[in-house]
């Protein structure tokens, strides 16, 4: 029964964000969001503790003080991800392109005029979504994804619905049949865009990221084997509101040489670098407040 009652409150606060923060005046829905940061950043909760436990491996030679003052940018920026979503669905589309700027679009473009597919990967940096609805209303690129399946189901379903306005297709993350789903959307000329920093399932592969050991998901360097795509790293930050700056990286290739699993770590490695060196720019807009490398998911294990 407390469970029920907890997921109907959680849905009914996420309701109210996608309902009310649409309505207010940017300037009113920015300055929420800082306030809300601000208050969340004060009192040191959970989270706030691993932002900035996950921040001093992307900065090292930060001191406490230091890692404090990026904790606190890193909760605006995080709130900010949550205003600016909740708001996109009411956007002018016009804005996707004026808001969003991004080097070294070309590779895209040229990727996908090839007709082989691309898979662009992300990290947990800025606005993905905001990239998202960039590709689809600014460059005409529909593509698929997938989203972890979240609690309540009526909250996985308002994520679902709200993606699906912004012209994304959303596959469940632990679907059955949404590997081949990928493909076949890929083989047939499309675009995936996956958020792959951190692995869900258990058996990602293992990465050197900030000189530690993480794991992050076999899925992008998979697809690009069997279907020919082209795998791009993506990587975002945020610069004065309301803009938000980004670079697509080089294709990932295949190597020539290894057998699929060498091949995989290979291409997954690669990924990684293209994340490091993007969240190491800019750390105070890396949104990861859960734990991700692999000697601080064995603490909690023990």
């Amino acid at each position: 029964m407390a469970g029920r009652v907890q997921d109907k409150l959680v849905d009914a606060v996420y309701g109210l964000g996608w309902a009310g923060v649409k309505k207010l005046p940017e300037p009113a829905a920015v300055a929420l969001g800082r306030r809300i940061a601000d208050y969340a950043w004060k009192k040191r909760g959970k989270s706030v503790l691993r932002l900035e436990s996950n921040l001093a491996r992307v900065v090292p030679d930060a001191g406490p003080e230091r890692l404090r003052e990026l904790s606190k940018a890193g909760m605006r920026s995080y709130m900010r991800y949550w205003m600016e979503s909740f708001r996109l669905p009411a956007m002018d589309p016009a804005r996707f392109g004026t808001d969003v700027e991004m080097k070294d679009v070309h590779v895209l473009r040229e990727a996908m005029a090839s007709g082989r597919g691309v898979i662009v990967a992300l990290p947990h940096l800025a606005n993905w979504d905001l990239a998202g609805a960039w590709a689809t209303g600014h460059l005409g690129y529909p593509f698929t994804t997938v989203a972890e399946r979240l609690k309540p189901e009526s909250l996985y379903d308002r994520f679902v619905a709200y993606r699906e306005s912004l012209g994304m297709e959303v596959l469940p993350h632990n679907g059955p049949s949404s590997f081949g789903t990928l493909a076949r959307r890929l083989r047939a000329g499309g675009l995936v865009c996956l958020v792959a920093d951190r692995d869900l399932s258990a058996s990602g592969v293992r990465v050197d990221f900030f000189g530690s050991a993480a794991r992050m998901p076999a899925g992008p360097a998979l697809l690009a084997q069997q279907t020919g795509a082209a795998l791009l790293p993506a990587t975002l930050y945020y610069g004065d509101a309301p803009k938000m700056h980004g670079r697509i990286h080089a294709e990932v290739p295949v190597p020539a040489t290894g057998t699929r699993t060498e091949k995989t770590a290979a291409m997954t490695q690669a990924v990684a670098d293209a994340f490091a060196q993007g969240i190491a720019e800019h750390p105070q807009d890396w949104h990861m407040l859960q734990r991700l490398w692999l000697d601080d998911l064995q603490e909690r294990a023990q």
